[in-house]
């Protein structure tokens, strides 16, 4: 007996793709994609005044971290209700989560050992945190819904769609128009977060100081004669080549340094060239192409994030060992 074929809505898959495609050509024509502006900052949805702050600008990346923080706790309450219904083999999503989850552990506890219950927890829920992150560009609307304002310097003409409701239009000569009273441009509601250096700046930090932290915990304040060996610089006279102890140490301080830089440019470069390749991709071929596009972007959005949380997960193992211990 033949099994039913999936269907959608009694719809055979097949035909209801050849629907999409067709819808998509017909919106493309009737509405012709236009290419944002594309900025490095975010983009100031509104202000608030605060009474001590004083006037505080809530971005568009802001909204989107909001978005990630809420689908993280939502994540943890499934998985939490899953495991605490006394099923032993979770099923579905929490079930994937699991797999996942054990996935991470399992390589902590092989490049951390001893320590692995005490780095997991930030490499769990950076690598989450992040491939959520990485992942809010794929969601209908980011990025290309919004507010139209006037612009400032380049702009495009607007056209009434319903109501309260517009659209961009491509600029004359499929050029950025100087400004002009007629000329608006659109501050998207919600932005990849990942495409805001503040980001993965901060992220960069907190990584980076959990390291010295632990680092400290594990080892005492002999950790820190690997950046300043005084001891070596002390005994020059007995043994000269101390000083190349020294002046390894204060290699490892410009070390560390570059690890913020690397960390923060890393992922917000990744992300911030696939935000604009989908820009450009879906304004040049609106049809079928930038689907191809978006699952490369699936792919990169996982990686950036395994990497990010993989770098942090080393970097705190190899604090916490002395040196004896490599």
């Amino acid at each position: 007996m033949d099994r039913p074929r999936p269907r959608i809505f009694r719809i055979p898959n097949r035909y209801l793709v050849l629907i999409l495609l067709a819808l998509g050509f017909l919106a493309a024509r009737i509405y012709n994609p236009v290419l944002p502006h594309i900025q490095v900052a975010p983009e100031v949805v509104f202000t608030i005044n605060l009474p001590i702050v004083g006037i505080f600008a809530w971005t568009n990346t802001m909204t989107a971290m909001v978005i990630a923080d809420v689908i993280m706790l939502l994540i943890a309450f499934s998985v939490r209700r899953s495991v605490r219904s006394g099923s032993l083999v979770p099923k579905g999503f929490s079930g994937a989560i699991e797999a996942l989850i054990e996935v991470l552990y399992n390589m902590t506890e092989s490049t951390a050992g001893k320590w692995a219950k005490k780095i997991f927890p930030w490499f769990g829920a950076i690598t989450v945190f992040v491939l959520i992150v990485n992942w809010t560009e794929l969601i209908p609307g980011v990025d290309t819904v919004g507010k139209i304002e006037i612009a400032k310097e380049h702009g495009n003409p607007i056209q009434q769609v319903f109501g309260n409701v517009y659209t961009l239009l491509p600029a004359v000569d499929h050029e950025e128009v100087e400004y002009d009273e007629g000329m608006f441009t659109l501050i998207p509601f919600v932005r990849t977060l990942s495409t805001d250096l503040n980001f993965t700046v901060a992220l960069a930090l907190i990584s980076v100081t959990m390291t010295q932290v632990y680092g400290y915990q594990a080892l005492g304040p002999g950790y820190f004669t690997k950046y300043l060996n005084f001891k070596a610089l002390w005994n020059f006279f007995k043994n000269p080549m101390g000083i190349i102890d020294f002046g390894v140490g204060l290699l490892e301080i410009v070390s560390e340094i570059s690890k913020i830089l690397s960390f923060s440019f890393r992922l917000f470069g990744n992300i911030f060239a696939g935000t604009v390749l989908l820009f450009v991709i879906g304004t040049l071929v609106p049809v079928l192409a930038p689907t191809i596009f978006y699952l490369l972007e699936v792919f990169v959005g996982l990686i950036q994030a395994f990497v990010f949380g993989m770098l942090t997960m080393v970097f705190m193992s190899q604090a916490m060992m002395g040196h004896g211990d490599h």
